[in-house]
């Protein structure tokens, strides 16, 4: 399909969880993939919404509608916001979103004097509440396994696409950077940089495999 004023959600960077007023758990994304993939995608004609988390990029994307958040919540709010007042063609949720936020929350500030132990407890996926705002869009989800063998990483992959009814999942490993594309006919596209990813994904949007 021709992608020109398809509507395109894409989440990128990281997300944050309070420690305390000023400290944070975050993680190392920097939202490069949701940037290019942004560009490239509004060269071909689409609409592009993308949702930048914590990231030191400037994505100087002109004409995309740009929607910044910091935290958990902040993205769960804005997602919400989005998918209920707007209709996406295709979703593509790159964002790095915390798994874990302490159990307890502190309302001040920690003693940096003292030893303290930071019991962590699950979030919500927020990919289960993209799909079910958006049960007929064409999703495309990323699944990072660091230091995990290409079947093991492929395996949880194929799970997690399954579980939330994804269209394509994009399996990565990190040292050196890895993307494998999968999607539901079970073709397998292995790139090594961001921008080859970026290359041969969109492609596939293009088409219709999702």
């Amino acid at each position: 399909m021709s992608l020109r004023n398809k509507r395109v959600l894409i989440t990128a960077g990281s997300t944050w969880v309070p420690i305390d007023r000023v400290r944070v758990i975050s993680n190392i994304a920097t939202g490069l993939t949701g940037i290019l993939l942004a560009r490239s995608l509004q060269k071909k004609g689409a609409r592009v919404t993308l949702c930048l988390g914590n990231s030191a990029l400037c994505p100087s994307i002109k004409t995309a509608r740009l929607r910044r958040f910091k935290f958990f919540d902040e993205l769960k709010d804005v997602l919400f916001e989005e998918l209920t007042q707007r209709r996406y063609d295709i979703v593509i949720h790159s964002a790095a979103v915390s798994d874990f936020c302490p159990q307890q929350a502190v309302s001040g500030k920690l003693d940096s004097g003292r030893g303290a132990v930071l019991r962590l407890k699950p979030l919500p996926k927020l990919i289960k509440k993209i799909r079910a705002l958006a049960p007929s869009s064409g999703l495309v989800m990323f699944k990072l396994e660091p230091a995990v063998k290409d079947s093991i990483l492929i395996g949880r992959a194929i799970n997690a696409m399954r579980a939330v009814r994804a269209d394509i999942a994009v399996a990565c490993s990190l040292d050196p950077y890895k993307a494998i594309i999968l999607n539901g006919s079970k073709k397998r596209v292995v790139v090594k940089s961001k921008r080859e990813l970026v290359n041969r994904l969109i492609p596939l949007l293009e088409k219709a495999e999702v």
